[in-house]
């Protein structure tokens, strides 16, 4: 089991720096190997071929300037902080609560987004209206400080806050997990939620405990989120990797075992 583990994290690791991404539809990573031999070196590298990733660390608040569409699909603009939407280009990445979307028209400080059915339905986005604020995160580029831990952006789960506790220091917030999702949280790991890289705290049966800093509870929009509030989640990709790989290897080590013994 030991040697099954460090084989799987050395092969999640290679995926963030090898494995090009995808963000509702849009690819964007390395250039093909080949076409990178034919680069000159002198010539600089383009812009779009960076890695896409996230840090889980969120740069701000976005509100919610206009939503039109149906249920299955809608268009968003969102109005960002002065200087936020600097550099951005339609075709850009950008996660809003924790989910990857692709920039369709940008201008000044309004930057525009479509979401399609799934993320509409697997997503808090599906509930944004008018007036409405959530997090949000640009892109990474190479030489970027990582101060979370690397979140793609592909929520895998909508959690729903049971409980919140308000200290002198610091908030306690309880979130119930979906069904088969716990057995990724591990105490003390990483988890994104509402694209913020969070430790994670105490762990039960379906839930999970968060401890924040007065600083998460500013920054953030889960400051003003409460009991009954739904939340994205993001599991750790290293943590999700090994846990399935270990369930894999014991049903079919004790499958082998039973039939021996008959």
């Amino acid at each position: 089991v030991v040697v099954v583990v460090v084989v799987v994290m050395a092969l999640t690791s290679a995926r963030w720096t090898a494995r090009p991404t995808r963000c509702e539809g849009v690819r964007v990573g390395r250039m093909p190997w080949r076409e990178t031999r034919r680069r000159k070196a002198s010539t600089p590298r383009p812009r779009h071929v960076a890695a896409m990733v996230f840090t889980g660390i969120v740069q701000g608040t976005a509100e919610v300037e206009r939503v039109t569409g149906v249920d299955d699909f809608r268009t968003m603009t969102l109005r960002f902080p002065a200087k936020a939407t600097d550099g951005a280009q339609i075709g850009g990445s950008v996660a809003l609560n924790g989910t990857c979307l692709t920039i369709v028209d940008q201008k000044e400080d309004l930057m525009t987004f479509d979401v399609i059915e799934e993320t509409l339905q697997k997503t808090n986005l599906g509930e944004l209206e008018q007036g409405h604020y959530v997090n949000f995160e640009r892109a990474a580029r190479f030489g970027d400080e990582i101060g979370g831990h690397c979140v793609s952006g592909h929520v895998h789960a909508k959690g729903v806050i049971t409980e919140k506790e308000m200290t002198d220091s610091n908030a306690r917030y309880s979130v119930q997990l979906p069904r088969g999702w716990i057995k990724y949280v591990m105490p003390k790991g990483f988890i994104a939620v509402d694209g913020c890289s969070l430790t994670v705290g105490e762990v039960g049966e379906d839930t999970f405990n968060l401890y924040l800093i007065p600083e998460t509870l500013r920054v953030t929009t889960l400051g003003g989120k409460g009991p009954g509030d739904s939340v994205n989640i993001e599991i750790d990709g290293q943590t999700q990797a090994i846990v399935d790989t270990i369930e894999k290897y014991l049903e079919l080590n004790l499958d082998t075992k039973i039939k021996n013994m008959y």
